[in-house]
């Protein structure tokens, strides 16, 4: 569950011009007490994704130039669904709510 993953959410930025943007979405979740990781190797974002998928963290936040223009995330969840564009705040909302009332649900 979301709740005692180690890593809740992996920010995965798409090329190193995106890491700015990543970084101060990770600082968000983090100051929100989500415990997140940047995950800024020079991998392509396929590798990102698989590799957080054998590591089982609930949700990847790829952040791209589309997504830093919007100010938005593309949200993933671990078991491959794509839930497409969010804000960081509707996501942290999210979060909060699976955190606090313990589900097991993404």
């Amino acid at each position: 569950p979301v709740w005692l993953s180690p890593v809740q959410v992996k920010v995965l930025p798409i090329t190193e011009r995106n890491e700015k943007y990543a970084n101060s979405i990770n600082r968000t979740l983090t100051d929100m007490d989500i415990r997140s990781e940047i995950d800024n190797r020079g991998e392509t974002l396929q590798a990102k994704i698989r590799d957080a998928q054998i590591q089982k963290v609930p949700y990847m936040l790829i952040v791209g130039d589309k997504e830093q223009k919007d100010k938005k995330v593309a949200l993933r969840l671990r078991n491959e669904k794509d839930l497409g564009q969010v804000t960081i705040n509707n996501f942290i909302k999210r979060v909060e709510k699976i955190i606090d009332e313990k589900s097991l649900k993404l």
